[in-house]
């Protein structure tokens, strides 16, 4: 599995360190909220709200320079629209991961 690195964010800084804390500070700020609001939605068998909460996820996999996961996140997303979550472990897997790296920095 990808890990989550700080690659994409240095990238649109352009070496501007507080640029770089404001971004990963945002992220981790909401992060949790919008991971709670998935797992909510999910479990509810809200399909609609759940591909918006992954829609607005899958930016901050994204950021997080997770480019496979990111693929798994829009596949994941339109599936959801039909109501398919043959994704979903998979898309846990990457929260989980995206957790256990914030909590890091």
């Amino acid at each position: 599995m990808e890990q989550p690195n700080q690659s994409y964010i240095k990238s649109l800084s352009g070496g501007n360190i507080e640029f770089e804390k404001k971004l990963i500070a945002v992220i981790k700020s909401e992060f949790p909220a919008e991971k709670a609001r998935y797992l909510k939605n999910i479990a509810a068998k809200k399909y609609i709200e759940t591909a918006e909460n992954v829609h607005k996820l899958k930016h901050k996999i994204s950021i997080l320079g997770l480019e496979k996961s990111y693929g798994i996140a829009v596949q994941y997303e339109n599936e959801l629209r039909e109501e398919n979550t043959a994704l979903k472990t998979p898309f846990e897997t990457i929260l989980e991961t995206m957790t256990n790296y914030l909590i890091t920095l």
